[in-house]
């Protein structure tokens, strides 16, 4: 459902401030204290890969709602407006209250695909939003389950923990990329000062996007897992036969889709094991299957 879009716009936030701060820290010179002329200091690297990692994961966070609002188009529903608006906004407010957190705030993006997505540094402080297109394609047992997936999100704290995770992961990525700059430049350069410049940059910010691919895998990996959470978590806010009424939708959306798509000539398969990999969401069908064997009412 919906944690890819929350997913994305967490990585896209996380991939734009790290950007900013590596590049402000380079200019001047503080990502290259740890060169040495014995080398590279690797404590001192790792502080700084550590500090510099947590923060601007821990700034993308901070910036979620914000940047959720500005590039999906988020209207946020302040006085709600008809039947579809009220309704929407009085389900929320029924799952905030089953899960005992803060009222978040409510929003309608404009867009055909079926998705929805829940983002925010707080859990008593989030954004939950919906799309036209899901408002218009599902019923109301449906879009509960919906909802109800996106609250377990917001319940869980899973922006949270997704932000320790990116943390731990842009430390590694920074060390690993200036490690790797460092040992290529050092066979091309004769002395350390020559190192730290401006091609030992360069080169450290093709590592940090080549890591970064890499690494995303793991990102995904945790997204796949938080997934079942949250429908487990769903199916207690809501119900079970709502929650896997929302999960048998978009399976037969998602079918109908992939039978439209004009890129077969490509041979691209999304269910290959390399793709699996990247891929933020577990299959419908083993979600669905899991929900269906869990005890729940």
């Amino acid at each position: 459902m919906a944690f890819m879009k929350r997913i994305f716009l967490f990585l896209i936030t996380n991939i734009a401030v790290v950007a900013v701060f590596m590049t402000v820290v380079s200019v001047f010179g503080i990502d290259t204290a740890y060169l040495t002329p014995n080398g590279l200091n690797l404590q001192a690297l790792a502080v700084v890969a550590l500090f510099f990692g947590m923060i601007s994961s821990i700034v993308s966070l901070l910036l979620s709602k914000t940047m959720a609002k500005w590039m999906m188009k988020v209207k946020i529903i302040k006085n709600p407006q008809g039947n579809q608006e009220v309704e929407l906004v009085q389900m929320v407010k029924h799952l905030a209250d089953q899960a005992n957190i803060g009222m978040p705030d409510v929003g309608i993006y404009p867009s055909n695909e079926i998705n929805a997505f829940a983002t925010g540094w707080r859990k008593n402080n989030a954004l939950v939003a919906v799309s036209s297109g899901l408002l218009q394609a599902m019923n109301k047992d449906e879009l509960e389950g919906v909802l109800a997936h996106e609250m377990a999100h917001v319940k869980n704290g899973d922006m949270v923990t997704m932000t320790l995770i990116q943390g731990v992961i842009n430390a590694f990525i920074i060390f690993g990329a200036r490690v790797a700059a460092y040992a290529v430049m050092k066979t091309i350069a004769k002395d350390n000062e020559a190192v730290g410049g401006l091609a030992y940059w360069g080169i450290s910010i093709l590592f940090e996007i080549f890591f970064g691919i890499i690494a995303s895998t793991i990102v995904m990996a945790f997204s796949r897992w938080r997934e079942f959470g949250a429908d487990y978590g769903g199916a207690q806010l809501s119900s079970k036969k709502k929650m896997v009424a929302a999960l048998k939708f978009l399976q037969s959306h998602h079918q109908v889709s992939n039978e439209n798509k004009s890129f077969a000539t490509m041979k691209m398969n999304g269910n290959s094991a390399f793709m699996k990999l990247f891929s933020s969401h577990p299959p419908l069908e083993k979600r669905i299957q899991t929900l269906q064997a869990a005890p729940l009412h």
